[in-house]
């Protein structure tokens, strides 16, 4: 049964509001930033490659939160974009570092006003009292998400292994 009652749980939900707020975010920034062709996630991408210089993949998972598969694929486009390099480590022969190009500069210079706005129109719309605690708030979910993300990290895998026969 669907009713004013199921929508008023939603509407008090705290982990539905988050998903709604993150989507009017993503609706702000495809609007401020429709003309440079990025999606926020390459952004966000751009901005940590931009800041940890030739950073590795895996690094640069634990920058951004993206997951590492999810980030790999971001990698990928960036790259045939032309907004990201990728070379082997010489320390190992296993791990990329990644660095943006000149092209990934300049599309990360045109799309950060855009990003910035995004933020000045969240912030907007709430009272002026209560946008530092807001960003306090979000940033301490995010703080709870490293913890969780750094023990999964600690894991050892789990690997089968093989018994031999006779």
């Amino acid at each position: 049964m669907t009713g004013s009652k199921e929508i008023k749980q939603l509407s008090r939900s705290l982990s539905h509001l988050l998903k709604r707020a993150a989507q009017y975010s993503n609706h702000i920034y495809m609007n401020e930033t429709r003309n440079t062709g990025l999606t926020h996630r390459q952004f966000t991408v751009l901005v940590a490659a931009d800041a940890h210089d030739g950073k590795s993949q895996t690094e640069l998972v634990k920058l951004t939160g993206i997951d590492r598969s999810t980030l790999a694929d971001l990698v990928a486009r960036l790259m045939a974009q032309g907004y990201l390099q990728r070379r082997r480590t010489k320390d190992d022969g296993r791990t990329n570092a990644i660095k943006v190009t000149t092209a990934g500069k300049k599309v990360l210079k045109s799309a950060t006003p855009g990003a910035d706005e995004v933020d000045k129109q969240l912030l907007s719309l709430l009272p002026s009292s209560d946008r530092k605690n807001f960003g306090d708030c979000l940033a301490a979910l995010a703080v709870e998400m490293d913890k969780i993300e750094s023990k999964e990290d600690a894991k050892p895998s789990k690997k089968m292994k093989l018994r031999r026969r006779g």
